[in-house]
């Protein structure tokens, strides 16, 4: 049975408000969310599922609102936690820190969650999603890194190199024969 997983990566967000689950969306954020709705509206999407950041989520509400559902929130599709306590990284930090994390897959900064640990329950999450969704079409509103983890968990592709030539926002279409994955074809920028 097939089912589809569209993996929304969040539009732009402002790295000066908040902390990591709080941060919204900048204006280009918003106004690429509505390019996602255009996108996706008439995919039949079946259920909404996003990480608990307000940012993801945002991406995906119009969207789940243009067709009338709600978002399911999934506290373990979170992005991967560089640093403790929800801080805000900033990209001259974060980037080198992504980089020494994907080669050492068992590093961590104090109080955040290495590659590893990251995959691990995001995948689970993930399985748990096809599971219960099977034959469906499902949006995830989801991060670079921890969608490049789910990804790369069923296709090895997806990796480091493929997280840097993502784009904020993002959307990958995958399709999946039960729990194996079939093809993955990128939506946005097409």
């Amino acid at each position: 049975m097939k089912t589809f997983i569209y993996m929304v990566r969040h539009g732009e967000s402002p790295k000066t408000e908040g902390d990591e689950r709080t941060r919204g969306l900048t204006d280009k954020g918003r106004s690429d969310a509505g390019i996602i709705t255009q996108l996706l509206k008439d995919e039949g999407i079946d259920a909404f599922i996003s990480s608990p950041y307000k940012r993801a989520m945002a991406t995906i509400e119009e969207l789940a609102q243009s067709v009338g559902k709600e978002i399911v929130v999934f506290e373990e599709l979170r992005e991967l936690v560089f640093i403790g306590n929800d801080q805000i990284m900033a990209d001259s930090e974060l980037y080198p820190l992504v980089k020494k994390m994907f080669s050492e897959p068992n590093f961590s900064l104090q109080g955040g969650e290495s590659i590893r640990i990251c995959q691990d329950r995001a995948v689970k999450a993930l399985q748990k999603i096809l599971e219960q969704y099977r034959g469906q079409k499902v949006v995830i509103g989801t991060h670079g890194a921890v969608m490049t983890l789910m990804m790369g968990y069923f296709d090895s592709q997806y990796d480091l190199d493929f997280l840097l030539t993502t784009s904020k926002p993002d959307i990958y279409k995958m399709e999946f024969q039960d729990d194996v994955l079939v093809e993955t074809k990128r939506l946005w920028g097409n």
